[in-house]
């Protein structure tokens, strides 16, 4: 990260105003890690480390969006911690361990989440990734420092074994010297000699309490007195061997602390590179999460660079744009920020902004300024939409530098820092002068203030001068490339709007200034009567024109309003089409669901004659050729189905419907695709629902149910009626009764079942019936292999099945005849 220029140095940074943006950006880092970061934060002309630093800030953004959060709080600056931890035989303190362990911690919590970021973010983690990148994994690391400090920074009795014996044998002795001084304390008191029951410690070393009138009755160290002198604190003989032997343990415990801290730093030490990469990112993200926070309460764009490509012309382009800091102090106050837009392109690199005192012209400025270093130290800045591109220099005038020291007046001071300028603005620059020409003579200094215009504009920085000279508005209205601005003020209310019209020069407005603030009546009559018929023709002329562009202004919201609500409009009237279009969808889907069914069943006949074929070892090509044909009656049918649904032909007309079968007759024998079997119509429900009969089961279907009509009532028949027809005699015996639909023959042996079924089947084929049901029950499975082996190769038997459970299952087999 390279800072602009000494010109950047010598007064922008002051003047705009980047120093106090950065002390706000710092309240919004929690650790002192990520507040160096900030403070060390300065604008940079490398355009790779821009867009590096905008693209931060996005994924940032982005990962808070979702809901992701990291904790900051607590990580302290520990570069020199780490590099202390390089020297050899160096040991750092327990806290100093903590705090490093700490940040080695919380980067290696960051890397996991760099590793699996939320699924829920919309953009990947390009940069992020990059700076996550340089934290290493620090698991065995972590892994060996666990459990051996407490959060308070003094080591776990666990740090060592050597260490968790000396403490425990301070514990012990400990206890040994409480009891042996209780029990002397006891015997003091019983006399009157101790001052209180109490156990204390002086110096590392237990004592009790002494009347200072009794000290010579007990034989001992005194180790002090209480500060009224009335109690003195002695060390009994029979506990000073006791308390020597607790010194010597204590001293062993802090050599042995002494040799844990050293391998803990030594440990820290052969990570050190590791560790101070981890720093380097821990303190880029915070910074990071920092703008992406300012960005989110001051609602902040990124910032789009111009003139990327070599020949490509550089704009400048600010819509909406705030002051942060203006927007903080307002916002404080409860009122809102005027919105200021510009922008600059192609030859039109100079602006001329003009208007009253009081009315924005150094805040426009300022924001111009601030907003362009904002942008190139990586901080997405308060506007709806910026693009702007990379200066080499921010280059301002702005203020008053009156100096009694330096013997330099207000004009004095801007002439010196304008030829500062200058002499170093270059074509990629951005310079911005204050009042320029004031403070001396009108004449010479509207004079003075042209040729300063002239001069930028020929180098070709971009330049924005804010002035009260006449001369620089008609500059600019006569000069290609340079554009006039005016800061509003209302004549009604005598009070500056502060928007920034682009476009137009402004009014002075100092007399209309000057009444607004009070000043004496008459003096304004006075000064109304002396100014020049031009200059009032002038002033009344702008004020018109500023009173139009209001009006325009007024109705271009009313316009946009109305377009607003058309919008609204033209949303419900789709929203209304989208809701009829849908219900034509379901409608249609409904429809393509019959086709569909039709072509299940067709497709699952192809695959039952497919099989049957492989079993009986035909050639595949037929079944092909079946399929081929399946699929192109699908097309044709799907196809007239969504023709006919799209012009209305199939409303109310039945033959618009090809997959349904259009003749369907009470007693009609049908196949029905749901099950693949034949049935009797009883009778016709409505045009779209039929009654039929299966064997002994009756059942409401759909007419698009019906695959096929297998025999019409009219005209089928049974074949003893046919025969009798044509003239033949046939008797049958008990030819009266009924043909039952169903035969039982559980119990019988393979052969008498046989027989009763063959008749039974030759009966029923007789009869006309279209499905019977035999009833031969489970068991060993014999009888029912035997009896379906017979049916299939019974010559009226057109196929055999197994019924669902719920009517037998494997206790009985269905019989379809060839009727």
């Amino acid at each position: 990260m390279n800072a602009m220029g000494d010109a950047l140095v010598h007064c922008s940074a002051r003047v705009l105003e980047f120093e106090a943006l950065r002390e706000l950006l710092r309240g919004y880092a929690t650790s002192p890690l990520g507040q160096k970061r900030i403070a060390e934060l300065t604008p940079s002309t490398e355009r790779n480390w821009i867009e590096v630093q905008q693209e931060l800030t996005s994924e940032i953004r982005e990962f808070r969006r979702v809901g992701g959060r990291f904790e900051f709080t607590g990580l302290s600056e520990i570069r020199c911690l780490v590099e202390k931890s390089r020297i050899s035989g160096a040991a750092l303190e327990t806290a100093e361990i903590r705090d490093v362990v700490l940040v080695v911690d919380r980067a290696a919590e960051w890397r996991e989440i760099a590793l699996h970021p939320p699924a829920a973010m919309r953009s990947e983690w390009r940069a992020v990734r990059a700076v996550s990148d340089g934290i290493r994994d620090f698991t065995e690391f972590l892994r060996w420092f666990r459990n051996k400090i407490q959060p308070d920074g003094t080591l776990e009795d666990k740090a060592s074994p050597e260490l968790a014996r000396i403490r425990r044998e301070i514990e012990k002795q400990r206890r040994a010297i409480q009891e042996s001084l209780r029990g002397h304390l006891r015997r003091l008191t019983e006399e009157g000699t101790a001052q209180d029951e109490l156990v204390t410690i002086r110096g590392e070393r237990f004592v009790i309490p002494v009347k200072v009138e009794q000290k010579r009755r007990v034989q001992g160290v005194v180790h002090g007195a209480s500060s009224s002198g009335q109690t003195v604190f002695v060390e009994p003989l029979e506990t000073i061997e006791q308390n020597n032997e607790l010194v010597r343990l204590l001293e062993e415990e802090l050599v042995e602390i002494h040799r844990i801290l050293l391998e803990m730093t030594a440990r820290i030490g052969e990570q050190a590179e590791a560790i101070l990469a981890a720093v380097e990112a821990l303190a880029e993200l915070e910074l990071q999460f920092a703008k992406a926070k300012f960005a989110e309460d001051y609602n902040c764009v990124g910032v789009g660079l111009s003139g990327e490509r070599a020949g490509e012309a550089s704009s400048f382009l600010l819509h909406k744009a705030r002051h942060p800091l203006l927007e903080r102090n307002l916002k404080a106050k409860g009122a809102a920020v005027v919105a200021i837009s510009v922008e600059l392109e192609g030859e039109r690199r100079e602006l001329i902004i003009t208007g009253p005192n009081t009315g924005g012209k150094t805040v426009a400025l300022k924001t111009i300024g601030l907003l362009a270093l904002m942008s190139q130290a990586g901080i997405p800045v308060p506007a709806d939409r910026a693009e702007l591109p990379v200066f080499d220099a921010a280059l301002a005038d702005i203020g008053d530098y009156q100096s009694i020291e330096q013997n330099l007046s207000t004009f004095s001071a801007h002439m010196t820092n304008i030829d500062f300028i200058s002499r170093t603005a270059t074509a990629r620059s951005l310079v911005l002068l204050d009042e320029l020409g004031s403070a001396t003579d009108p004449e010479e200094g509207a004079a003075l203030a042209v040729a300063i215009a002239e001069h930028f504009h020929r180098i070709g920085c971009m330049t924005v001068i804010s002035t009260h000279h006449t001369s620089l508005k008609v500059y600019a209205a006569n000069t290609p490339g340079v554009l006039n601005a005016a800061v509003g003020f209302d004549e009604r209310t005598l009070q500056p709007t502060y928007e920034l019209q682009v476009g137009v020069p402004g009014a002075s407005a100092g007399i209309n200034i000057a009444q607004r603030l009070g000043l004496n009546p008459k003096i304004i009559e006075s000064a109304r009567a002396r100014l020049g018929t031009q200059a009032r023709d002038v002033g009344q002329f702008l004020d018109k024109l500023h009173a139009e562009l209001r009006e325009a202004e007024s109705e271009r919201l009313r316009l946009k309003s109305r377009e607003k609500e058309l919008g609204e409009e033209k949303k419900q009237l789709a929203a209304c089409g989208k809701n009829a279009q849908q219900a034509k969808v379901r409608e249609i889907e409904k429809k393509l669901e019959s086709v569909l069914r039709d072509f299940e069943y067709h497709a699952r006949e192809a695959v039952s004659a497919i099989q049957d074929r492989v079993a009986a070892q035909k050639l595949s090509k037929d079944a092909e050729r079946r399929i081929a044909k399946l699929r192109r009656e699908f097309q044709e049918q799907f196809d007239a189905t969504v023709v006919a649904h799209a012009t209305g032909a199939d409303q109310g007309d039945p033959h618009a419907q090809p997959q349904v079968v259009k003749h369907v007759s009470e007693g009609d024998t049908v196949k029905l695709k749901s099950t693949g079997r034949g049935a009797r119509v009883v009778r016709k429900i409505d045009d779209k629902h039929c009654e039929v009969e299966m064997g002994a089961m009756k059942m409401k279907i759909t007419r698009d149910d019906i695959a096929e009509v297998l025999g019409n009532a009219e005209r089928v028949e049974s074949p003893v009626k046919a025969a009798r027809a044509r003239g033949i005699s046939v008797s049958i015996a008990g030819e009266d009764a009924n043909v039952p639909t169903e035969i039982n023959v559980i119990g019988q042996t393979v052969d008498d079942a046989s027989r009763e079924v063959e008749k039974f089947v030759d009966r029923a084929f007789l009869a006309g019936l279209a499905r019977v049901r035999v009833v031969h029950g489970s068991g060993m499975g014999i009888l029912r292999k035997a009896l379906r082996q017979m049916l299939r190769e019974h010559p009226h038997v057109a196929a055999v099945s197994e019924p669902p459970q719920n009517e037998g299952g494997g206790g009985a087999t269905v019989v379809e005849l060839r009727v």
